[in-house]
């Protein structure tokens, strides 16, 4: 997902890459002061304030265990339906497991929707029979409130991600729901995305008023998620939208052919002036011959120095040819958007067996819905429901 390209890796579980995004510290830090100037002198008078900082610490990681345990649960029902999950990246507002594609029928949706929240509700019950023997048995008072305040966050998380409100799980769910019943992902993601804009909404409406009723923190953090919320429900069905748009379309058919090139040795400042502002490019397929090794872009000669430029040739700073920025002409469009969006690349080149083919950018195909939509195509919804009752679709 292109909202974590900074997120660091810290270990593998089961074979899932655990990542923390940089915002997760801002949450960590509100959890634990949080914690530190209220809810445990309220729960534990009387305790210094460097025992409520490490208790709150405590708690802290016990909430960022319970987080992973829940994406886990998401990223392994995924697996077991064969589906592909980038990893788990816990960021700002919790956690995320990146599923590399979407589901492929309501039943698989249903079931990898549903697994989070039930490993959230029997978290919750385990902290809280945990906190309820401890305490039975004479334990040190603290240990009590961490496990009860676990299980307190625990069922909180577990109910709020029950919202029927796309991209929650509940939202999930309904759409599974949706799907099964009517048949038709582009109608149930449609309904279940409006019920997750309504939902921001209402988060953010409350917000405000929270904050008018000087619950500052509070309020702050609603409209937050709630923008969230909206932005996410929107996106999440465009981007259905796009892609079935693409579909049925191979990377050959919107490629550029016979692209601009440079040769290896060329120097940057060559490919600066002749090749990038001569011919107004920003992105130049490398060759060794007719040999192809990758490409440089504006991005990468803006690191090197103005003084540089004429002694420094592509071979030292060209990205060299991969899985990640490089397809084949036979790569069905609405996988390769779907790549684009996930590697964060808008610009591929098309090639195989070290030959260019040509390149494809982010652009052509935004340019070629943009073409297909003014002369008057009939939008996804249509083309799905002629296939529904028999007619051709005119895509």
């Amino acid at each position: 997902m292109t909202m974590f390209r900074n997120a660091v890796n810290l270990f593998e579980i089961a074979g899932f890459k655990i990542r923390i995004d940089p915002s997760w510290l801002l949450i960590a830090a509100l959890i634990v002061w949080s914690l530190t100037v209220a809810y445990f002198p309220a729960q534990l008078p009387g305790k210094t304030q460097y025992d409520y900082i490490a208790l709150s610490v405590v708690s802290m990681l016990g909430l960022f265990a319970s987080l992973i345990l829940h994406e886990l649960s998401h990223s392994l029902v995924a697996r077991r339906f064969g589906l592909e999950v980038g990893g788990i990246t816990l960021f700002v507002f919790g956690g995320v497991a990146e599923l590399e594609q979407e589901p492929q029928s309501p039943n698989s949706e249903f079931w990898i929707a549903i697994a989070g929240p039930a490993m959230s509700f029997a978290l919750a019950l385990l902290f809280y029979l945990a906190a309820a023997s401890l305490d039975s048995n004479g334990a040190s008072k603290p240990l009590p409130v961490v496990f009860s305040y676990l299980g307190f966050i625990n069922l909180l998380i577990a109910i709020f991600n029950l919202v029927p409100a796309f991209p929650l799980d509940g939202g999930r769910v309904l759409r599974a729901l949706l799907w099964h019943f009517k048949k038709d992902i582009f109608w149930a993601t449609r309904i279940a995305s409006g019920f997750g804009t309504l939902f921001g909404i209402f988060l953010i409406v409350s917000g405000v008023l929270s904050l008018l009723s000087q619950s500052a923190i509070g309020g702050l953090w609603q409209i937050l998620i709630g923008f969230f919320i909206v932005s996410a429900s929107r996106a999440s069905y465009q981007q259905l939208l796009i892609k079935s748009a693409l579909k049925d379309h191979t990377v050959h058919a919107l490629m550029t052919t016979s692209p601009l090139t440079a040769d290896v040795e060329d120097s940057v400042e060559h490919t600066a002036n002749e090749v990038m502002l001569k011919h107004s490019v920003s992105f130049v397929p490398v060759l060794e011959g007719n040999h192809l090794l990758g490409y440089v872009d504006m991005s990468l000669i803006r690191e090197i120095e103005r003084e540089n430029w004429p002694t420094t040739h592509l071979s030292d700073i060209l990205v060299v040819c991969s899985d990640d920025n490089t397809v084949t002409g036979e790569m069905p469009v609405d996988e390769l958007f779907e790549k684009m969006v996930q590697k964060n690349q808008r610009k591929m080149l098309v090639g195989s067996a070290g030959k260019l083919d040509g390149v494809i950018t982010f652009t052509d195909l935004m340019s070629y819905l943009a073409i297909k939509q003014g002369l008057g195509f009939p939008d996804v919804k249509d083309q799905r429901r002629n296939k529904d009752r028999g007619h051709p679709s005119h895509t």
